[in-house]
């Protein structure tokens, strides 16, 4: 019964993962790496930070039927790109070009991060010359 059952659930994920992407037609394997490379550097727009190659949403596989036919059509990785950049904007870019409406993506963080190291400095200076540290008498010997 239990072996029964085990072997349902197996054949059950087994079909979850042949159903995840589908295989496309490629000429040969330049044309298949090719593919993989321009899906690893677009964005799932509809995924939480995944791109086409790792996402099974339906917009992805849309997308990543979009790019296999452009390729097919014989068009350049940057024609590609520009395309889906014109319909999707540069979110669709897993990494957007650094430009003046992609700043605050490139340094935001670094910003953030320098910020919050000055408000802990100022807090730490602020409070030690509230308390300041006790001093000893002349004559008191340390406890060691």
């Amino acid at each position: 019964m239990i072996a029964r059952v085990f072997a349902a659930l197996i054949g059950l994920a087994a079909a979850f993962v042949a159903h995840a992407v589908e295989p496309l037609p490629f000429k040969d394997a330049a044309e298949e790496q090719r593919f993989q490379h321009l899906a690893r550097e677009l964005r799932c727009l509809v995924c939480q930070n995944q791109n086409l190659a790792d996402s099974d949403a339906g917009l992805a596989k849309d997308l990543r039927n979009e790019v296999f036919e452009q390729l097919r059509a014989g068009k350049s990785d940057d024609e590609i790109k520009s395309y889906l950049v014109a319909r999707y904007s540069e979110f669709v870019l897993y990494d957007p070009p650094l430009k003046a409406s992609t700043l605050v993506l490139w340094f935001g963080p670094f910003v953030l991060l320098a910020v919050g190291g000055i408000a802990v400095w100022l807090t730490v200076r602020r409070r030690a010359a509230q308390n300041p540290a006790p001093t000893r008498a002349a004559g008191e010997e340390e406890d060691w």
